[in-house]
């Protein structure tokens, strides 16, 4: 089963110069609103299984809990977090670049690097591993931006030992879509019914050509020409679900932070789903492909303004 885990860009864009406003991935799902509120992801650590990351990026080193390395670079050295390829520096960057990329700033990263070299693969043992170590550090929220054409029974008996651990499991759908809903594309762990699966929307609230379409789609977030964090300190705009995926594990830490202080309790990862999903607004693309919506962290006051609105339109 070697070498059947990879990641999921669907495109990778240009060096972004002189990023200085959020980013349009973070305003369009509402973050800076929850913001405002003094809400910013901290206390929640999202486990990042992925490429690495270049833990001294600017935006990105104040937010590092460390981290461990499951891969045979750099001779296996476990300690060695290195991100030769770009992939997972960008994906923690969405999650929680201290400035205008992430989506909550003030969150902690625990980098697990899983997948290998410039290209970015991986075996399913190295995943499995991950998602265990993740686990054991006692994760809020663990993030995948990869996946597999096949469905591998210890990654899934790692995966429910997380969710069974009251961990959000939050994964790409993929980038295998054909633009037709009705025809289902499957990449694992993704498909997972246990995992948040999701699926990639453009700026015009278009469902993306390339995003996986099938009946485990949770929600989509976006995933076209997202501008992040990348080695060295710069910044680029990449495509895909792997770049949705982020946005979605960023919002949950800011929930997991708003909705505990609000209640005075810890979440179970079913309520966390529960508020997840209370925060999308349906495009009218078909399920298949949005699952229950796009991720928009301010639906319950847009919600509550349209009751209050017809309430007085009553009276």
């Amino acid at each position: 089963m070697k070498g059947q885990v990879r990641l999921l860009p669907h495109k990778y864009g240009p060096i972004v110069k002189n990023v200085k406003a959020n980013s349009e991935g973070v305003a369009m799902i509402q973050a800076p609103k929850i913001w405002e509120q003094g809400i910013k992801g901290k206390g929640i650590t999202i486990a990042v299984l992925d490429t690495g990351c270049d833990v001294n990026h600017p935006d990105l080193r104040g937010n590092i809990a460390g981290g461990r390395n499951f891969t045979t670079d750099d001779n296996g050295n476990p300690n060695s977090l290195t991100d030769y390829h770009g992939h997972g520096t960008h994906v923690s960057g969405t999650i929680a670049a201290a400035r205008y990329v992430g989506v909550a700033p003030q969150a902690k990263i625990l980098v697990v690097k899983v997948l290998a070299g410039e290209t970015g693969s991986g075996e399913y043992a190295w995943i499995t591993n991950g998602i265990l170590y993740a686990i054991e550090q006692k994760v809020d929220v663990i993030s995948m931006s990869l996946g597999g054409p096949s469905d591998h029974s210890e990654m899934r008996k790692a995966v429910k030992k997380a969710v069974a651990n009251q961990i959000a499991v939050v994964c790409a759908a993929g980038n295998e879509g054909d633009n037709d809903s009705r025809t289902a594309e499957f990449s694992y762990p993704g498909s997972y019914n246990e995992v948040i699966s999701v699926g990639s929307i453009g700026f015009g609230k278009t469902s993306s050509p390339f995003s996986n379409s099938n009946n485990e789609v949770d929600l989509v977030a976006p995933g076209e020409k997202i501008v992040s964090t990348i080695p060295g300190g710069e910044y680029a705009a990449f495509t895909g679900t792997s770049m949705s995926t982020p946005h979605v594990a960023g919002a949950i830490a800011l929930i997991k932070q708003l909705e505990q202080q609000e209640f005075d309790r810890k979440f179970t990862e079913a309520e966390v789903y529960a508020q997840l999903i209370k925060r999308t607004i349906p495009q009218g693309n078909p399920k298949t492909q949005e699952g229950n919506g796009l991720l928009y962290l301010t639906a319950p006051d847009l919600l509550r303004e349209s009751v209050e609105e017809n309430s007085l339109i009553e009276e």
